[in-house]
């Protein structure tokens, strides 16, 4: 539950060349935050095992008990004062601010932010460069914040914790990024617009989600610095006797470096300062749409979409390295006969058939899979599994295989061609995925799980318009 408002209204006064914003802003989050937690994996607490805690057997369910319950609960205060000119000049346009963040949540931080932009049109090659630059205060996600920042200090939080990896208290601390985007566009002739922008964000205490053990319960935790740097650009062909086209491509890297600072938990067994790539991040994906509508007869027309993408990071796919200092393989390496071996019992079988996996040309199914298998047997076609050795969480980790989709449509916006817009009936068919590629768009991602592409589907669609 939050309470926002503008305090007050801003105020904007305009003369010559200045056009002057002054303003305010005020935001109350109350933060209730009841988490119901019971253990449903026999093996994860039994007792007589290594790692069982007497601390956890009244929520084991599998034996008898009943969930924990968790409440935690605060408020977090956030003000904003801010104040902009925009500057135009001849073919010059001018923006410069200033921003004053006052947060008071769990911790509290006041941050100066300044933001500049410049743009400049070259009105005779129809050509407009730009740069800007923004600071920024970055503060943790409210959900689950409370439990993320203070879990540690309970009993019951600190003991599952303790099954699954180290539980330290770690306060929040709101971070600060350094944003700057450099632009160009330019058009060519009448009907075409190039466009295209590089983007580079530097934050310091970059913030991130985890997710407590196989449940869906996810919470804010806190690296120390993040670099995010990517750049877009697109192609616009405006209508040229009923043909149109547009084409965006994109790359982002999402590089994040240890050591967590905050929120419980650690997902990432990295030495300090060395990066890893979250699953946000992709080399390269394009998009071309173009359509066609028949010059004697607009209403009706003809599309097609191609999107290829080369693949997300999928981290939790297990790999096989011993000596690369920044690669997460050492908690799945092993050996088998003497030979590298990989360690799979981290997935369960139905993970493993999602991933995929082919151990030795066996396919794993939802209900068999493999504990282990040579690292020189174990392939998949729909994740990129690195090769012995060779996996390096910045620079070469496990991804998701390349795909190429392609969709088409067809449809009529007035099927009897009624002289009047009054009244209009339309129809439209959908081809999906028309090759029927298998593939995935995610595996075990931490904020959305797992994800296949849709598989081809037709939809057809009939409409009244008045």
């Amino acid at each position: 539950m939050s309470r926002a408002g503008r305090l007050p209204s801003p105020v904007s006064s305009v003369k010559g060349v200045h056009n002057i914003k002054i303003g305010s802003m005020y935001q109350q989050t109350f933060l209730r935050e009841n988490v119901q937690i019971g253990i449903v994996d026999p093996s994860l607490n039994a007792p007589g095992s290594p790692t069982f805690n007497a601390a956890l057997q009244p929520y084991d369910l599998t034996r008898g008990g009943h969930d924990y319950r968790y409440h935690g609960q605060t408020d977090v205060k956030q003000l904003a004062l801010y104040a902009q000119d925009q500057i135009t000049k001849g073919n010059w346009l001018f923006n410069v601010g200033v921003r004053g963040d006052f947060y008071n949540g769990l911790s509290i931080q006041r941050e100066v932010e300044p933001r500049t932009g410049i743009s400049y049109n070259i009105k005779k090659t129809g050509t407009v460069l730009r740069v800007s630059y923004a600071r920024t205060q970055e503060t943790p996600f409210n959900e689950n914040l409370v439990l993320s920042s203070q879990g540690c200090l309970n009993p019951i939080i600190n003991a599952i914790f303790s099954t699954i990896g180290p539980c330290t208290p770690a306060p929040f601390n709101p971070g600060f990024r350094n944003e700057f985007h450099a632009g160009l566009q330019q058009g060519l002739g009448s009907h075409f617009v190039l466009s295209g922008e590089y983007i580079w964000k530097y934050t310091h205490d970059g913030y991130d989600f985890s997710v407590l053990g196989a449940t869906p319960i996810t919470f804010p935790i806190e690296w120390h610095n993040s670099k995010i740097p990517g750049f877009t650009v697109s192609g616009t062909l405006t209508p040229i006797k009923g043909l149109s086209a547009r084409i965006t491509m994109s790359s982002v890297a999402a590089r994040f470096f240890n050591p967590q600072i905050g929120g419980i938990g650690t997902t990432i067994a990295s030495p300090t300062h060395f990066p890893f790539r979250i699953d946000h991040d992709e080399k390269f994906n394009q998009t071309t749409h173009v359509e066609y509508a028949l010059p004697f007869r607009k209403s009706l027309y003809y599309s097609f979409n191609w999107r290829h993408d080369s693949g997300s990071v999928a981290g939790a796919v297990p790999c096989y390295g011993i000596t690369d200092p920044n690669s997460n393989c050492t908690q799945y390496s092993t050996t088998i006969g003497g030979q590298p071996g990989i360690d799979l019992s981290s997935l369960t079988p139905d993970e493993e058939f999602q991933a995929g996996l082919i151990c030795n040309g066996i396919k794993a199914t939802p209900t068999s899979g493999f504990t282990q298998c040579l690292a020189s047997q174990l392939t998949s076609k729909l994740v990129n599994i690195p090769a012995p050795g060779t996996e390096d969480d910045d620079r070469s980790p496990q991804r998701i295989v390349p795909r190429n989709l392609f969709d088409m449509a067809i449809g009529d916006d007035n099927v009897f061609h009624w002289a009047k817009d009054r009244y209009k009936i339309g129809a439209r068919l959908t081809a999906i995925n028309v090759t029927n590629t298998y593939s995935l768009y995610n595996f075990l991602s931490t904020f959305s799980g797992t994800h296949y592409v849709t598989p081809r589907s037709l939809t057809a669609e009939v409409s009244f318009h008045f």
